[in-house]
């Protein structure tokens, strides 16, 4: 079943009122948090034309644990998103909703005087 047409069913189901078992939808919340912070980084660390190691080697972590970042498979601790704000020169921004996460970097200016 392709991903758009699961998710037209799931809305149908939720109209008619169904609900999801509440650890489904705590696992769903925690899915698309990971999500967004993995694009998060990637996003940012693409427009300052890194690689991964090259993020990595700013961030005192191995290549894979970024890599792992990047494809939501791990959550990372507080510090360790410190680590890669300043890795990525930016202030890590988290807007946490019940339906909407938004994660993204801002990245810091430098005045030229």
């Amino acid at each position: 079943m392709s991903h758009s047409r699961w998710k037209t069913l799931r809305e149908r189901k939720l109209a008619e009122g169904f609900t999801e078992p509440e650890d489904v939808a705590e696992a769903r919340r925690e899915i698309r948090l990971s999500m967004a912070l993995a694009k998060a980084v990637y996003d940012r660390r693409a427009e300052l034309g890194l690689t991964q190691a090259e993020l990595a080697d700013r961030a005192g972590l191995t290549q894979a644990k970024v890599s792992r970042i990047e494809g939501s498979d791990t959550v990372p601790t507080l510090p360790l998103l410190a680590k890669l704000a300043e890795a990525l020169d930016a202030t890590l921004n988290i807007a946490l909703d019940s339906e909407d996460t938004q994660v993204s970097f801002t990245g810091h200016r430098i005045n030229a005087a």
